[in-house]
C-alpha cells in the first residue's frame, strides 16, 4: 500500500483571539472514522484496490496516520481490533485510551486515545443509545413520528412483518450505537477542564428520527456531565463534541446541533463552519459523497489556531473514491490545534 497522505494543518488567518492564545498551553485534536474492519468487503468497496482493503496493510497503514497527527487527542468511530492491535501498538507511541464496544453482535466501538503527557483522565461515562428503549419521552416521540422504510400496499408477508418491526419504538430504538464521555485536566498552568464527547450515530438515512433521538440523548447527557464535572471539580469546563454523526450540514440532525436557541440542553458551534464552513465531504464512495464527520465545541476558553486540511473533490488523492492507497478509510480525518485561553 502506498504511504498515506501526511496531514497538513493550515494555520487560521490572524485575530485577536488568536494573537491572545498564542502563547497559551496548546493541543491537537482530531476525529477518525476509520471504517472498522469488520465492515471490509470487496462487494462494498469494488472501487477500492484489493490490496488496500487487507488488514495487514490497512492496519499499518493507520496506524501510520496516527502517527502522523501526533495529536494529544484521537476520537475514534469504528474502532475495532481494539485489544488485539491499537491498545498496545497506540501504547507504544505513549498513549492511554478509553473504548465503549457496540452493544449486541457488533465488533466495533468508539475509543479515545491521549497522551498523558498533556492530559490526565478525570471522570468519565459511557453512552449506550439502546437506553432510550426504556425512555418514555423518546418512545412517545419516535411513536407519533414514524419513518418507514417498506410500502404497505400489496407487501408480501414477510414485508408486512418487517414494517411492523419498523413501526415499533422499541424496535427502532435498540440500534447498538454508542459514546464515551470523559473529563480530562490538561496538563497546562491553569489545570483546565475539558469535557470530550465521542460518538457514531445511527446510518440510516430513512430513519431520521432515530438519529434525532440519538443526538437529543446525547446532548442531555453531555448537558448533565458537565454540571456534575463543574460541581465536583469547582471549574467552567470547555466541551469538545466529535464523531461520525451520519447527518449532512443543514439536515435536521445537524440543525438541533448547532441550535441557538433554547432547544438544546447546551450550545455549541461547528469548527469548521466557524472557519469557512464545513468541508466539501468527508466520506467519499462512488454511492455517496458528503460530509458526515464534525467537531463542535463549547466555551469561550478554547480557540482554534489550526485547521486539518480536508482534500476537495479536485485532489488527486481522492479521486475514484475511498478506501484508497493514499486514504485507508472511506471517510477523512477532520481536526485542530486549540490554543487555551486564560481565564478572565
Amino acid at each position: 500500500m502506498a504511504k498515506p497522505i501526511c496531514s497538513r494543518f493550515i494555520h487560521l488567518e490572524d485575530s485577536q483571539d488568536v494573537a491572545n492564545a498564542s502563547n497559551g498551553f496548546k493541543f491537537r485534536f482530531i476525529s477518525y472514522n476509520i471504517l472498522a474492519q469488520v465492515y471490509v468487503k470487496s462487494s462494498y468497496f469494488q472501487h477500492s484496490p484489493s490490496s488496500c482493503l487487507k488488514w495487514k496493510a490497512r492496519s499499518q497503514a493507520i496506524l501510520m496516520d496516527f502517527k502522523n497527527f501526533d495529536a494529544d487527542f484521537l476520537c475514534i468511530q469504528e474502532l475495532d481490533e481494539y485489544s488485539t492491535f491499537y491498545k498496545s501498538n497506540m501504547e507504544n507511541l505513549g498513549y492511554l485510551s478509553l473504548y465503549i464496544k457496540r452493544s449486541g453482535q457488533k465488533r466495533d466501538g468508539c475509543g479515545i486515545f491521549y497522551k498523558p503527557s498533556s492530559a490526565q483522565l478525570l471522570q468519565m461515562e459511557e453512552i449506550d443509545y439502546n437506553d432510550l428503549v426504556n425512555c418514555a419521552s423518546a418512545l412517545n416521540e419516535i411513536g407519533n413520528n414514524k419513518v418507514l422504510d417498506l410500502e404497505t400496499r400489496d407487501a408480501p408477508i414477510e414485508e408486512l412483518s418487517r414494517k411492523h418491526q419498523s413501526d415499533d419504538p422499541h424496535v427502532r430504538l435498540k440500534r447498538d450505537c454508542v459514546g464515551l464521555l470523559p473529563a480530562f485536566q490538561l496538563n497546562d498552568s491553569s489545570n483546565h477542564i475539558i469535557v470530550v464527547a465521542n460518538t457514531h450515530i445511527y446510518w440510516d438515512p430513512n430513519w431520521a428520527d432515530i438519529k434525532l433521538a440519538q443526538v437529543k440523548y446525547l446532548l442531555s447527557r453531555l448537558s448533565q456531565f458537565k454540571e456534575l464535572v463543574s460541581n465536583k471539580f469547582t471549574c467552567i469546563p470547555s466541551v469538545l463534541v466529535a464523531g461520525d454523526f451520519n447527518s449532512t450540514p443543514g439536515d435536521e440532525v445537524y440543525r438541533y446541533l448547532v441550535s441557538a436557541s433554547e432547544v438544546a440542553p447546551i450550545q455549541l458551534r461547528s469548527l469548521y463552519a466557524a472557519h469557512g464552513g464545513e468541508p466539501t465531504f468527508t466520506n467519499c464512495t462512488p454511492d455517496f459523497t458528503g460530509t458526515l464527520d464534525y467537531i463542535f465545541l463549547s466555551g469561550s476558553r478554547l480557540r482554534a489556531v489550526s485547521l486539518l486540511e480536508v482534500p476537495g473533490p479536485e485532489s488527486a488523492d481522492v479521486i475514484g473514491g475511498l478506501p484508497n492507497h493514499h486514504h485507508p478509510s472511506d471517510h477523512l480525518p477532520i481536526g485542530a490545534d486549540f490554543s487555551v485561553l486564560q481565564s478572565p
